[in-house]
């Protein structure tokens, strides 16, 4: 059993080191220390220096800092990552959507969403802002609005889980925040 649990450390370890390097790393700039113990310590993890600069928003890149290279691989496309780049800095999605609306339609836009955004104020953001959250109908949109103004995540959660499952509460709450 021992020998098991260590075999499959070292195959997380392996996927987890392969998963942060970039093609061109060298082969020292994503390594994962394994303890003795054959338990996988990530206060001991290794990433390059490339991920560990990447622009994260709420898991996501943010589209105010995010480079070519990061949004074409996202289904943006090269003049449209270049046109996202010279129009920053956004205050808000409905500005990314604009500019992205010219080259992509609304389903591509919505499946860049799920890794490419600028959260939205739970308190003042517009009904527009709230309809480009992937998966958001009017149904949902009114009940975001409905529960204004929201004090903490902890209500927006309560809130939203009178509609949808823990999980789906869990993909709304990378989409939003409460200033």
């Amino acid at each position: 059993m021992f020998r098991r649990a260590q075999i499959l450390t070292l195959v997380s370890a392996t996927v987890l080191a392969a998963c942060t390097s970039k093609p061109g790393d060298s082969p020292d700039s994503a390594s994962v220390a394994i303890p003795a113990t054959g338990a996988v310590d990530t206060s001991m993890t290794t990433v390059s220096a490339a991920d560990a600069a990447l622009p994260v928003t709420i898991g996501m890149l943010d589209p105010n800092q995010a480079s070519a290279d990061q949004l074409v691989p996202l289904g943006v496309g090269r003049p449209a990552a270049d046109a996202l780049i010279a129009g920053r800095p956004y205050k808000s999605m409905t500005a990314v959507d604009r500019v992205l609306a010219k080259t992509l339609n609304e389903k591509q836009r919505d499946s860049v969403y799920t890794r490419l955004w600028v959260p939205i104020d739970l308190n003042t953001a517009s009904g527009e802002e709230i309809l480009l959250i992937p998966g958001i109908g009017p149904r949902m949109r009114h009940e975001f609005e409905e529960y204004r103004p929201y004090k903490s995540m902890d209500q927006f959660r309560r809130e939203m889980g009178k509609y949808v499952d823990k999980q789906e509460v869990a993909r709304l709450e990378r989409y939003v925040i409460i200033r």
